[in-house]
This record gives structure tokens, sequence and C-alpha cells, in this order.
């Protein structure tokens, strides 16, 4: 009896003198916001599973700050309307520290308005490419690691010139994605000779776009250029256009938003293979990108999938300033974020958390270069990039090099 006591007293001492076991850290909170549902619900799969796959290596490789990062996934369904309140259930209700998403333009400044900015949350797009988050007023919370479709646009319009394609008639999705990148495309084919015959707006979510490809065909051009999404309208619109054959013998040309399975389902190869282009962001090509594609490969995920290589870059410098920044807050870790992000720094590439950690503690520079590249913020949170070609070939996109 008298051991009994004397082990209890020495274990309330203990407990007084604040010599109990110690807690374990608390797990940090980091949301996916993906347009899961909606018109690019084909592309959001991976986009997703190249997040988690960056937050799974932080995971395996010790932690962050003592716990672990607990990703919770919202879907903005590449709308404004419903990306606001499910940005707002992650910033106040699930209390994360950071957002990975949204994926659409507008999907993801409805997102920041709603609750990012003002919950002081920030934010990393790795497919938002419109211009019109180049000046958004965000309080350097919003980001993305993509590149703009300013930069994109002109590409676009450089490769079908290179090909010999002189004109084209444009239709576009009525958001801030179809109209930025229309703008910028059209204008920079015509400053190189090109000849634009019609460009025409279009709703998303309709049944029938045979009036708008009446419109187009009789322009005279029979290179139609589709700047909308896989699963929405572009996949109706490149179905009924080829259904229609005022195209036949035409060039198809897509935007990254057109670059997904479900827009081939369906079509007759005859009608797609050889005659479909598109562009979209590219890896870096370089050491970073290389361990990315075997990461990802080891993973069992596709290294080439649209906007995957982005999606980790972004959940991993998310982690890599929450390290750097110290704790779970959100207040400094914009500074923390381009601190990890710009050089001079010792490098850092995909899956090195563990060797980054030990930097960090030691109180050295970092500098992330991702599968994307060099991830160096400008002031308005964009970054340079690489904007690659592809072609349809055996029913599937094939990428072809980056556009020169």
């Amino acid at each position: 009896m008298k051991k009994t006591h004397s082990i209890l007293g020495l274990a309330v001492a203990a407990m007084a003198l604040g010599l109990a076991a110690p807690a374990l850290a608390d797990d940090i909170k980091v949301g996916i916001l993906g347009d899961i549902t909606g018109p690019i619900e084909s592309l959001a799969g991976p986009i997703v599973a190249g997040a988690q796959l960056a937050f799974d290596h932080v995971n395996a490789q010790g932690g962050i700050l003592g716990g672990k990062i607990v990703s919770v996934t919202g879907d903005s369904a590449c709308d404004p309307s419903v990306a606001g309140p499910a940005a707002d259930k992650l910033v106040n209700t699930d209390q994360v520290t950071a957002i990975v998403g949204a994926f659409c333009t507008g999907a993801t400044i409805g997102a920041a308005n709603g609750a990012g900015i003002p919950g002081g949350v920030v934010m990393i797009s790795p497919s938002a490419s419109a211009p019109a988050l180049t000046t958004l007023d965000d309080k350097d919370l919003v980001y993305r690691t993509t590149p703009s479709d300013a930069f994109q646009g002109v590409k676009m319009a450089d490769l079908l010139i290179a090909k010999g394609i002189k004109d084209v008639a444009i239709t576009y999705v009525n958001n801030d994605y179809g109209k930025g990148l229309a703008d910028v495309f059209a204008k920079h084919f015509e400053e190189l000779g090109g000849k634009v015959t019609a460009n025409v707006a279009h709703e998303d979510g309709k049944a029938d776009y045979r009036a708008e490809l009446g419109q187009l065909a009789s322009s005279g051009s029979t290179n139609l250029v589709i700047l909308a999404y896989a699963s929405g309208s572009g996949k109706v619109m490149l179905q009924q256009a080829v259904e229609g054959g005022d195209f036949a013998a035409a060039s198809y040309i897509g935007g990254d938003g057109m670059v997904g399975d479900d827009l081939l389902a369906g079509l007759p190869a005859d009608s797609i293979n050889g005659k479909i282009i598109a562009t979209r962001a590219g890896a870096y090509t370089g050491e970073s990108s290389d361990l990315y594609t075997k990461l990802a490969t080891d993973a069992g995920q596709d290294p080439t999938a649209t906007y995957a290589p982005q999606a980790y870059d972004a959940a991993f410098m998310l982690a890599l300033a929450i390290e750097k920044n110290g704790s779970a807050s959100r207040e400094g870790l914009a500074a923390a974020l381009r601190d990890i992000a710009t050089a001079p720094g010792e490098r850092i590439l995909p899956g090195e958390w563990a060797k980054a950690v030990e930097l960090i503690k030691a109180g050295k520079d970092i500098d992330y270069e991702g599968a994307g590249g060099p991830a160096e913020f400008d002031a308005a949170g964009d970054v340079d990039g690489v904007i690659v070609e592809l072609a349809v070939e055996g029913g599937k996109f094939v990428e072809k090099g980056a556009v020169k």
C-alpha cells in the first residue's frame, strides 16, 4: 500500500511540476478546394491526387511541426457561387491553415473574395490561368503555380502560325477563363498576320450549340478554336461540330481546359486523330521534373496528367511555408511562402521534405524548384512557366513538346 501511495505521489508531483509526458503536437489542416464536379470534373481527380501526393510525402518523412498534414477537400464546381460557400466551410468551420485551389479561375476568385481573403488564408491554385487573377486585390494571399493565359494565349498563336494555320474561327466559354484566353490569343494571332473570321462567346451547360457552330462555320474558316472545358461546353460543341461536318477538313484547337479524356469519348477515331491540337502548361525539363515523374509513377499516378505537377508544387510549397512559419497560424504565411520559393537558398526538389526541414531548423534559406520549374512568384503571385503542344494520336492526347 505504501508503495502505491508513493508512486501516485510522484506522479502527482511530476504533473504539478510540468514533468508529465509531453502532449502530442496538433495536426495541420490544409484545404484542397477542387472543381470536383462541373465542367472540368474529368481533370479534377488527378489534380487532387497530385496535391495529396505532396502531403503524403510530408507525412511519410516525419510530418510537419511535430504533427501530420491532414487534407480537407471541398468542391467548388468551377462556379463562383459554389466556391464561396465551399471556401467558407474550409476557412471558418474546418479552420484550415491554407488552401490548394480552386482550379477554375472564376471559382478561385469567388473563393478568395468570399472567404480566403477575409480570413487571411493563403491560396495557391495549380490551374487558374485567366489574366483576371493577376489584378485581383488579394492582399498578397492568392498565388498560382501555372502561367497566366496572357502567356498561353501568345504561345497558342505562335504555334498555329508556325503550323501554317492562317485563319481561325473562335468560340469561348463566357467567363473569365474563356474570354481572357480568347482575347489574348486573338490579339496576338492577328499581330502575327493571322485572320480571325469569327469570335463568338457561348454559355456553358447548354445541350445544343448548333446555332453558334453555324455562325462560326459561315465565317469561312475550317479551323475551329474552342476555348472551353472538356467535361462541359467544349465536349458538346466538339461532338456537334464533328457530327455537323462543317469543319470536316479542319484543325480543332483547344486550350488547357479541353485536355481531358472525357473530351474524346464517343468520337470516331477518324474525326479526331491528327485533327485536334491543344496547349496547356507543361512540366519543366530538368532534374526536378524527372524526380517528380518518378515519384508520381511510383505512387501509381500519371505524371503527365493535366495540372497534376502544378498541384504537387502548390501543396508541397504550402507545407514548406507552414514549416518555415513555425506554426499553424495564417499570419505570416505569405511571407514564408515567398521566402521558401525565392532564390537564393539551398535548392529543394520534389519529395525532399526531410532535407528541407533540417535546413529550416538550422536557420538556412531554401529555394524550392518543383515539377513545374522554379517557383519564383512575381508581385502578383504569378509564375513563369512552359506551354506545351498536344495532339490527338491513337485516340488520346500526346504531348509533343514545348511551344517555341
